[in-house]
């Protein structure tokens, strides 16, 4: 404003209205303040390219400049945070977590920063320690090193459902799912906020696996319904016998694998907490796409990655429709740039969480500095296995049940897959390696290698590269 009144003659008023137009970015406005000003600096004895330059650099500032107590303002709170960062982390760290709670895209921004910078660990959400915001967690009389999980950062759940959880706690901890389906306010709880729980890991400390408790939750609160109703009846002896009453078990069923159980974590918490989905595959990914994402580097020749594909969007181009792949193997995330020829002929491939392999140019992207990665070719892991993978290797003793083995490999035999099976057998301390015939090719399915893993241990199971 003081240099619009200076050199360009404007009074104070004028200057105010300039340095709204400014702040509006109206162009018309915006022409006719150019020209008043050149007028103004005319006076003063300057030229128009010198007016114009002036007024440059002052339409520049205004898209983003401050005065000096605004200014001044802004740094001391940046000290105030950078202090608070170096000297309490944790805390730091925790209030941060629990003002983007409702935000789960900037919750894993937050914990990779705690984790990875700031070197704290971040405890997973429990049912008996957990309040609903993050929490600064260490040992008596020590600074800090820990996040506990915040309850309410879990999608489907409330603050009234939280605290509701808090208030039944306070006598004594939950002992399992049951008791907690008991002691809760029916009210403020329901199946929707019980499963969520579950599937973000809040009653692992039970020690009972997730897959059997999202499967128990319509039992317990039936259990709690039937507890509930008979309250106020007295016993058939005029006491309480409720004490030679065994308590309900929990509900039959499959435990989770890995990939699911993550699966399910991220749905509750918008991201992978109690490990990685690549890591199911880590090892075995290794053996033929070796490089990982965060080691990549522009390449002459095309190169083999892998990882999950943690997001997907797409774009309209000149050559047709263009899919963008966000792949993730725990080290770095890439974006993969899948063209229509390449994305037309797999596009059953390219799912959230899923794994993918892709063989493609790897150059560097001069407008972001970043890397530009082209696929030219793309596989699932069963894809992956079929071009790479030597055999489907078992280990074997006398006690295996060789019928078993028939029914198991019956359902995947694939006569022209490229899969053979190779056995080792172990008896009176000889080993033995036997080929099956070709008419026992399968193919290299995660099914299969679940179903033998089950039977035989996984140790005893793993495809050969």
């Amino acid at each position: 404003m003081q240099m619009a009144q200076v050199i360009g003659g404007y009074s104070l008023g004028g200057a105010d209205l300039l340095r709204r137009a400014m702040g509006k970015k109206k162009a018309e406005e915006m022409a006719e303040h150019r020209q008043i000003f050149r007028e103004g600096a005319a006076r003063n004895g300057l030229t128009e390219t010198k007016a114009d330059e002036i007024f440059d650099l002052m339409e520049k500032f205004a898209g983003y400049g401050f005065n000096k107590s605004h200014a001044a303002a802004y740094a001391l709170l940046s000290y105030y945070t950078a202090y608070l960062k170096a000297h309490h982390p944790a805390a730091f760290m925790a209030a941060n977590l629990s003002l983007a709670m409702d935000d789960t895209d900037k919750i894993k921004i937050l914990v990779e920063d705690a984790t990875e910078i700031c070197g704290l660990s971040l405890l997973p959400p429990d049912i008996n320690l957990s309040v609903y915001r993050f929490t600064p967690v260490g040992e008596p009389g020590k600074k800090a090193d820990r996040i506990r999980y915040g309850l309410g950062a879990i999608k489907g759940s409330g603050q009234n459902a939280i605290e509701a959880i808090i208030a039944a706690r306070q006598g004594k901890p939950f002992t399992d799912l049951f008791d907690f389906v008991k002691r809760v306010d029916k009210r403020q709880i329901n199946r929707r906020t019980i499963e969520s729980l579950v599937r973000a890991g809040a009653f692992d400390s039970f020690n009972i696996d997730r897959g059997i408790l999202l499967a128990s939750v319509s039992f317990a609160m039936e259990c709690a319904e039937q507890a509930e109703a008979e309250a106020n009846q007295v016993s058939l002896f005029g006491g309480d016998d409720s004490d030679m009453v065994s308590g309900p078990e929990y509900v039959k069923a499959t435990p989770w694998s890995d990939k699911q159980k993550l699966t399910e974590e991220k749905a509750a918490l918008g991201f992978y907490l109690s490990g990685h989905l690549f890591n199911a595959y880590a090892e075995e990914a290794r053996q033929f796409a070796r490089t990982k994402l965060a080691d990549l580097i522009p390449a002459r020749e095309p190169k083999l990655i892998a990882g999950i594909i943690s997001g997907l969007r797409t774009q309209m181009t000149q050559r047709g429709r263009m899919l963008i792949v966000t792949l993730d193997d725990a080290s770095a995330t890439v974006e993969v740039t899948v063209y229509s020829e390449v994305l037309d002929a797999n596009r059953a491939l390219f799912k959230e969480d899923e794994f993918l392999a892709v063989h493609g140019k790897i150059s560097e992207d001069r407008f972001s500095g970043g890397l530009r990665i082209t696929a030219e070719r793309v596989m699932d892991i069963a894809g992956a296995r079929a071009s790479f993978v030597k055999a489907l290797r078992l280990s074997m003793n006398g006690q295996a049940d060789a019928g078993k083995l028939r029914d198991l490999i019956q359902p995947f035999k694939q006569s022209d897959s490229s899969c053979p099976i190779v056995v080792q057998y172990m008896k009176n301390g000889a080993l033995s390696e036997i080929r099956l015939s070709d008419d026992w090719r399968v193919r290299a399915d995660d099914n299969l290698r679940t179903k033998l893993a089950d039977w035989l241990s996984p140790d005893n199971v793993w495809f050969e590269y």
